[in-house]
């Protein structure tokens, strides 16, 4: 399977919510780096800096639903691959727990090791992600 098939899969994975299926698609000691006091990580009380399999498998298993509530969907606009490292972009839109709308673009790194997934830098924006998740929404 080419890296980026396998980051495909992993999105699979993440949107079934399913702990055993997201586990698989990581190495034990995966990290996860998105920015510091991100609004996700603020709201759900969750570090930005997350590492180990078990502890990303716990945010996107469980933790994830209870901010990004319903009607939660992706827009990918590129999957691009070079070796062991895809880059992703897309547009993810939600119903937020305060029942804010949430919309956000964001560009995630994926690094692979062995078929699996061993770093995921993510990038957004930040102050939008704050606006929508703790203050007004309207842009």
């Amino acid at each position: 399977m080419s890296s980026h098939d396998i980051v495909r899969a992993a999105w699979k994975a993440f949107a079934g919510h399913d702990a055993d299926q997201i586990s698989a698609v990581f190495t034990e000691d995966a990290e996860w780096l998105a920015p510091p006091g991100n609004a996700t990580a603020t709201a759900l009380d969750r570090p930005s800096h997350m590492v180990g399999r078990e502890m990303i498998t716990r945010f996107l298993a469980e933790d994830f639903s209870r901010l990004f509530v319903r009607d939660v969907d992706v827009t990918f606009h590129g999957f691009h691959a070079d070796g062991e490292r895809v880059i992703v972009e897309e547009t993810m839109t939600a119903t937020l727990a305060n029942g804010n709308h949430y919309a956000n673009d964001y560009c995630l790194v994926f690094e692979l090791r062995d078929g699996l997934i061993h770093r995921v830098r993510e990038y957004m924006d930040t102050a939008r992600g704050h606006r929508m998740v703790f203050g007004d929404a309207e842009m």
